[in-house]
C-alpha cells in the first residue's frame, strides 16, 4: 500500500458501510504500513499493520470487496502481512466473517469488544473521592500518558499517543494527588466523534472520564468501543450510546502483559487496539 492507494481503500471501506473518513485512513496509514490486493488494476482488498516496540503489533482494516470474497484473497493478504511478525504478540479485533480465517492463522480469542454509538445525551458528572480530580492534559503529560497506555494495553505505543495528543479535540487526565492515574481522548472519527483510548484504575474512574467527554459532545454523534468485561455497557446506554456491534479480540503469540493499577476500558479504534 502506498499513499496513492488511500482513495481506493477509502472507497472500498465505504462500499461496506464502514464509517472511516479519508482523514481516518491517512492517519492510521501514517503510523503503519499495509498491503493491497488488485484485480485488473483496481484495489479489491486491504490489510494494515502497526508495529509497536520490538515485541508487539496490531492488525486491522482487513477488507475484501464482496465480489471477490471466497477466493482466498483475505488469506493471502493476512499471510503476507504476518511475515516478519513471527516473534511478536499480534492483536486484532475480528468480525464474525473473519474470525475463522484468523483462527486458522494461529489467533486465539482473548475477549470481546462492544461498540456503542449514538447521539450523546447530557451526562451527569461522576463524583470522585478525596484527592481525585479531572483536569485537561498539558504538554508535560505526554510521558505519563504513554506509560499509562503501555501498561493498560500491554504494549508500548508512543507514536500513537503522540499522534492522538496532536489531533484530539480534548484529552482529560484523571489525577490523584498530582499524579496522572488515567486519561481519555475525544477526537473526530467516522460519522462524528470517538471517545478513546480510555485508561483508568477502575470503572468509576473510567466513568468520570467518559462522562466528562460525553458531556462535551452532547447532541453530537459519538462512538466508543469498550472492553466487554468493563461493566460499562448499561451505563453507556443511559448516555444514549447504544450497542451496535461485538467484535472478538484475538491474539497470536504471547498474551499481552498488562500491568496492575490501570486498565484499558475503551480502544483507540478497533484497528489500532
Amino acid at each position: 500500500m502506498t499513499a496513492d492507494d488511500l482513495a481506493a481503500a477509502h472507497a472500498l471501506s465505504a462500499d461496506l458501510r464502514w464509517p472511516h473518513r479519508p482523514a481516518d485512513w491517512e492517519q492510521v496509514f501514517a503510523l503503519g504500513d499495509g498491503l493491497v490486493a488488485e484485480r485488473d488494476g483496481a484495489v479489491v482488498g486491504t490489510a494494515l499493520r502497526w508495529r509497536w516496540g520490538p515485541q508487539h503489533a496490531t492488525l486491522g482494516l482487513v477488507i475484501v470487496a464482496p465480489a471477490c470474497q471466497g477466493r482466498r484473497i483475505g488469506h493471502r493478504l493476512m499471510t503476507a502481512l504476518l511475515e516478519g511478525l513471527e516473534d511478536r504478540s499480534v492483536l486484532l479485533h475480528a468480525t464474525p466473517e473473519g474470525r475463522g480465517l484468523y483462527e486458522r492463522l494461529g489467533f486465539v480469542r482473548t475477549g470481546e469488544v462492544r461498540q456503542h454509538q449514538g447521539t450523546a445525551l447530557p451526562a451527569p458528572l461522576v463524583a470522585l473521592g478525596a484527592g481525585w480530580r479531572l483536569r485537561p492534559a498539558g504538554s508535560n503529560d505526554a510521558a505519563a500518558l504513554k506509560a499509562l497506555d503501555a501498561a493498560a494495553r500491554g504494549m508500548p505505543r508512543d507514536a500513537l499517543i503522540d499522534e492522538l495528543l496532536a489531533s484530539a479535540e480534548a484529552t482529560v487526565v484523571l489525577d490523584h494527588d498530582g499524579q496522572a492515574r488515567g486519561f481519555a481522548m475525544l477526537r473526530r472519527f467516522g460519522r462524528g466523534h470517538i471517545i478513546g483510548p480510555v485508561a483508568a484504575p477502575d470503572a468509576e474512574g473510567a466513568k468520570a472520564l467518559i462522562a466528562h467527554l460525553s458531556g462535551l459532545s452532547a447532541g453530537r454523534f459519538v462512538r466508543i468501543d469498550i472492553d466487554f468485561d468493563s461493566g460499562l455497557a448499561e451505563w453507556l446506554e443511559s448516555l444514549g450510546l447504544l450497542r451496535v456491534d461485538a467484535p472478538t479480540t484475538m491474539v497470536r503469540g504471547e498474551p499481552l502483559a498488562v500491568q496492575p493499577g490501570v486498565r484499558l476500558f475503551a480502544l483507540a479504534t478497533q484497528a489500532l487496539g
